[in-house]
């Protein structure tokens, strides 16, 4: 089934999504304050524990299928320097990655989580963006779709990342596009200072040369993102739907679902930032879209190494809601009235 097969229809899903579900999310905390602690006492773990319950729209959320999605895709924007890594080296990751080569391979098994990667026309890159719209409404279209189809049934979270040399910019135009200002480029898979004032360069040059069409998120992502940003675009769109909580990783991710936040209020609250990634522009993106990371490693790799990471963060909220005993349980006094 083509969950959006028009730009009409996708418009529509991301300016009116599903809401999750309020009773779910009380009843976790309610289960939270006769437990054996002070009331918020676990802090952040309480309120993920929270999160999940709303966004799976359960009483009493689980992490029994985990899913992390890779996907990879590449940006004809490399022709302008923007990265000391060639293009082909995308498809190269994709492969070590099948191979289970790669961190992420790693980082899912020690969270025990799925891991897929999908790659997305990696023999025909996107257009480059300071020239002409980065996809055609076809290939956009088509690269959400892939994207949202990509989300397994039953799954209880979603970890979303991606593989594309090149996408640093892309994710650093996107940005500069929705919320303003300049300095968003950075140093990406290693470059130096002139790389990255280069890089700012083609960014200026890209808003330029699309600044008729920036007033539209939609069409932001269209013309200056690239096909595997597109994918995890829709990827989240669907996990809302199928009340899938979301992990983010780092900056190219959190560009390319922030057309989300523009369309609708609440268009990201089923998904949280798993990290600060060290890349330059990421803390100011997450400021822009009022997200407070879980962690703070210095990760730039990408490849939702990130968001691989939190997993267990939230197994570990979820060990404590479901495995403390309450007062009662306990025999343990309460707090004084």
């Amino acid at each position: 089934m083509t969950l959006f097969p028009t730009l009409a229809s996708l418009r529509a899903a991301a300016c009116h999504p599903p809401q999750g579900d309020a009773a779910a999310a009380a009843a976790a905390e309610a289960r939270q304050a006769v437990l054996t602690k002070p009331p918020g006492s676990l802090g952040r773990l309480e309120e993920l524990v929270a999160w999940l319950a709303r966004w799976q729209r359960r009483p009493a959320p689980r992490l029994q299928r985990v899913q992390v999605l890779v996907f990879a895709g590449n940006h004809g924007v490399t022709a302008q320097g923007v990265s000391p890594y060639p293009a082909a080296v995308t498809a190269q990751m994709a492969d070590n990655f099948a191979a289970g080569g790669g961190a992420i391979n790693a980082l899912a098994a020690a969270s025990g989580a799925a891991l897929r990667v999908v790659p997305l026309r990696l023999d025909c890159p996107t257009a480059d963006f300071t020239t002409a719209p980065a996809m055609t409404e076809a290939e956009f279209l088509d690269a959400v779709q892939q994207g949202g189809a990509a989300v397994p049934e039953g799954c209880d979270l979603l970890c979303l990342g991606e593989m594309g040399i090149g996408n640093t910019t892309a994710g650093a135009a996107l940005a500069a596009a929705l919320f303003g200002g300049t300095g968003w480029a950075g140093r990406g898979t290693g470059l130096d200072a002139a790389g990255v004032a280069r890089k700012e360069a083609v960014v200026r040059a890209a808003l330029a040369r699309h600044a008729a069409a920036l007033d539209d998120p939609l069409e932001v992502a269209r013309r200056l993102g690239g096909f595997e940003l597109a994918a995890i675009l829709g990827a989240t769109l669907a996990a809302r739907r199928r009340g899938v909580p979301v992990l983010l990783d780092g900056f190219t991710a959190t560009a390319a679902v922030a057309p989300l936040a523009l369309l609708a209020p609440d268009g990201l609250e089923h998904a949280q930032a798993a990290h600060l990634s060290a890349e330059a522009g990421h803390r100011r993106l997450l400021t822009a879209l009022d997200m407070t990371p879980l962690l703070d490693l210095g990760l730039r790799l990408g490849e939702a190494s990130g968001a691989a990471l939190a997993v267990p963060l939230l197994r570990a909220a979820l060990a404590c809601h479901a495995g403390m005993a309450s007062f009662a349980e306990a025999g343990v006094a309460g707090r004084a009235a």
